[in-house]
């Protein structure tokens, strides 16, 4: 009995490593032209599909198996938004990186921020993105992606300092809104 439960803790522990590594390599860039890679996401539409208030409107207004429905659509909508953002993120990774090798003290500065944020946005990005897949085979609740939202909000202002230092004429810009 106790070999069948070690077993089974075993393969659930492989399997969630599978996942995590799976969604991490979908988080990759590749390519020379980095800013051109970035793809602005709406930073609104994004705070309303995790907005906890709207969730239970919506729970309240609809039937069980209808909300449901509409719950797995906002869940993969936020699971788009989500895999936007940890990409921005890997993709200004590279950008920060390259920014290190430059003389200026400012700019190596915010070149360190912007790859530190970007990392902690990236890895934040991988575990919302289990929950939300997880939340879709149950979408009774809705997973919480706040913290990927307040990241890329942070990472917004970095990027846009960051490119104002290295060309002032053309800023970097990861959201559509702000």
């Amino acid at each position: 009995m106790t070999i069948a439960i070690l077993l089974i803790l075993a393969a659930a522990f492989a399997l969630i490593f599978i996942v995590l590594i799976t969604i991490s390599r979908s988080l990759q860039v590749s390519g020379t032209d980095l800013v051109g890679q970035i793809r602005p996401i709406d930073i609104e539409a994004f705070r309303n599909l995790i907005d906890a208030a709207e969730n239970e409107f919506l729970r309240r207004r609809l039937p069980a198996t209808e909300f449901r429905v509409v719950q797995r659509a906002r869940l993969r909508a936020m699971a788009a938004y989500v895999l936007s953002a940890g990409r921005n993120a890997a993709v200004l990774v590279r950008v920060g990186q390259t920014a290190l090798a430059s003389s200026n003290l400012a700019t190596v500065e915010a070149a360190r921020q912007l790859v530190d944020n970007a990392l902690l946005l990236r890895r934040n990005a991988t575990f919302a993105l289990l929950r939300i897949y997880i939340a879709l085979a149950w979408p009774h609740e809705g997973p919480t992606a706040a913290l990927v939202l307040h990241g890329y909000e942070t990472l917004n202002g970095t990027a846009m300092l960051l490119g104002r230092l290295q060309n002032p004429a053309a800023p970097v810009r990861i959201s559509s809104t702000l």
